[in-house]
């Protein structure tokens, strides 16, 4: 599982926080590994199972990802030619983001 950063608080206890959401962080994980289980990719992140599901359905609603069923197994192909939702970056591509970390995005990147 992945460790988080910790900062002190104001009454002086440890306060997690992140720079990318667990949306973001759970795209990434699976623009990295595409065929992985959703288990795994919980672990990555550090959410539950049905936390990563959630996003997971999130994230295909948005049009960031499309399921696809290979055998007994699903494959998760990444849109990087999605905006990112806040109007303060609506004018990005999620695939910046991809390509910041290392992710190789698995969709179609002709209008990138």
């Amino acid at each position: 599982m992945t460790t988080m950063a910790t900062t002190p608080a104001e009454d002086g206890s440890r306060k997690n926080w992140t720079f990318l959401t667990n949306h973001g962080h759970v795209l990434l994980a699976i623009a990295r590994n595409p065929t992985a289980r959703l288990r795994d990719v919980a672990d990555e992140v550090g959410v539950t199972e049905r936390a990563a599901q959630a996003i997971v359905a999130d994230l295909e609603a948005g049009g960031y990802l499309r399921r696809t069923r290979v055998g007994r197994r699903n494959e998760y192909t990444v849109n990087p030619n999605g905006r990112f939702r806040h109007p303060a970056e609506a004018d990005q591509q999620v695939g910046a983001l991809l390509d910041l970390f290392g992710a190789e995005p698995t969709g179609d990147t002709a209008d990138r």
